[in-house]
């Protein structure tokens, strides 16, 4: 090993949207902080996000945006760095941006701007950024952490975990937070792909796959939670906003409906339209309010086709009932391959909500998506990386 020696007081392990904040952060505080990414360049899950224009934070984030084993672990963070506080960096950099729906924020041109602005904000502060670096080995001593490098030893009396999941591997993604977090004592709760598309088999699959891309307005349902949004038929089962949405919800074996007519009352206007077009099948009507292929299959495969006059009430009313509860059987998701995030992670029962350092061991903190704490789609898990990387920052 190539022993150049890398001192400073904290190092970031993880060069996303959480370990640049951490960073930057700390700098900001006179602390001398060095990243260390093993990519070639950082920021890659930013660059990708939001089709290249970076959802990066939700103005309507709230605690009830987040999964978590503890679902009060994040509120000071989120307190204490807002949407706002973002938004005035993003301000203060020129980056025009824009609100598509639901508070979501996106820039105007490209994510290219954030990483560039996390980066310029890193070069003031003095933060050294370290790419192509793989951490080999961590240890503890009695002034800190040694970090094992294949660029050589770096040293600090504090190292904050910011590496990330398990999800899109493509991207540099590994279960190396997970391994330090076990290395040092610390749980991991069981992880799995979330915000992903589900996948659909046999005979499910068979009906739908030849209508991909295919979209409608829907709403998911598993459970308790529900989501609307748009659903797509994917050639391997289904995706879109909606079913993102449900998927960090459901398992394999839940239930899992959806409401094809969410803005609908469905079995009024299946009354209606008996009344003033007796003499239209059944799926001409449905084509007018969801897509016309789709409107056939579903005649086809769920519910019959006749001409309008030849339903009994009773038969609408069971129509209305599938249409309002469209049973969706799934086999399981498309995994980390395409999932957005991973749901799970290090325990936040040995972390301190404040500050994100380890309660078993003093100077070792974890930030955004390794922790346990998964947001919602739609800008949350970027404000949680804002969030947590500032509050990480802002201790070490």
């Amino acid at each position: 090993m190539n022993l150049i020696p890398g001192s400073c007081d904290v190092l970031v392990a993880g060069g996303g949207a959480a370990g640049l904040m951490c960073a930057l952060t700390a700098g900001q505080r006179g602390r001398r902080a060095i990243v260390l990414e093993g990519a070639n360049r950082v920021g890659k899950k930013i660059l990708m996000s939001g089709g290249g224009r970076c959802n990066f934070t939700n103005t309507g984030t709230t605690p009830d945006n987040f999964l978590s084993a503890n679902p009060h672990f994040c509120k000071s963070a989120l307190a204490r760095y807002t949407p706002a506080h973002f938004i005035d960096l993003v301000e203060r950099h020129r980056i025009a941006w824009h609100e598509k729906e639901l508070g979501q924020l996106f820039c105007d041109e490209s994510s290219k701007q954030i990483v560039a602005m996390l980066l310029a904000e890193c070069a003031a502060a003095g933060v050294d950024i370290r790419v192509g670096c793989t951490i080999d080995s961590v240890r503890k001593t009695a002034d800190g952490f040694v970090v094992g490098t294949d660029s050589g030893l770096f040293t600090a009396p504090a190292l904050v975990v910011a590496s990330g999941g398990l999800s899109i591997p493509s991207m540099g993604a590994s279960g190396f937070g997970y391994a330090i977090a076990r290395q040092f004592g610390h749980d991991v709760l069981p992880t799995r792909a979330a915000l992903v598309p589900l996948t659909l088999s046999g005979t499910h699959l068979e009906r739908w796959q030849d209508l991909s891309g295919v979209a409608l307005p829907v709403e998911a349902r598993c459970g308790t939670q529900s989501f609307r949004g748009a659903m797509l038929i994917t050639h391997r089962g289904i995706s879109g906003p909606a079913i993102l949405q449900i998927s960090s919800y459901w398992q394999p074996r839940d239930a899992l409906t959806i409401d094809l007519l969410p803005e609908l009352d469905a079995l009024t206007l299946l009354r209606d339209q008996q009344a003033q077009r007796p003499a239209s099948e059944l799926k001409t009507i449905l084509a007018e309010w969801l897509p016309k292929r789709f409107a056939q299959r579903l005649c086809e495969t769920t519910i019959t086709n006749r001409p309008m006059k030849q339903y009994r009430d009773a038969e609408l009313i069971q129509i209305a009932v599938d249409l309002k509860n469209w049973p969706i059987v799934a086999s399981g998701t498309e995994g980390y391959r395409t999932a957005e995030v991973t749901l799970g992670g290090v325990d936040t029962d040995e972390l301190s909500s404040a500050t994100m350092q380890s309660r078993r061991v003093p100077g070792l903190y974890f930030v955004g998506e390794v922790v346990d704490v998964t947001g919602h789609l739609g800008g949350y898990n970027f404000q949680w990386a804002w969030a947590s990387g500032h509050a990480a920052g802002c201790a070490v």
